[in-house]
């Protein structure tokens, strides 16, 4: 999606509103965070989540995770010191493939 008038981009942040990401109709993806590392970690969980979405429904009716398991694992794994965090391996790996990034 390309944004650009001012108005759009805060009808979807108003639209985000405290949430950390959203899948956009016919667009993909939007994930936001504190950090880049943050965005890029949310953006990759949540591309992963619809990929087993997708297979999960593939082969039937996918089981529900009862609310309270789903709080207290974002509790712990929704975090942005969290996201930032899981995003370091794939940071540190791409500065060693592509260590112009930063010159």
């Amino acid at each position: 999606m390309l944004v650009t008038e001012a108005s759009e981009a805060a009808r979807i942040a108003e639209c985000l509103g405290g949430h950390k990401a959203a899948i956009l109709r016919n667009h993909g993806l939007l994930a936001v965070g504190q950090t880049v590392d943050e965005a890029v970690w949310w953006f990759i969980s949540m591309e992963r989540c619809c990929q087993a979405q997708f297979l999960a429904e593939s082969v039937g009716i996918p089981l529900q995770v009862d609310p309270e398991n789903a709080k207290a694992a974002r509790a712990v794994n929704g975090t942005p010191h969290a996201g930032w965090f899981q995003c370091q391996p794939l940071h540190d790996r791409i500065l060693r493939q592509q260590p112009e990034l930063l010159g």
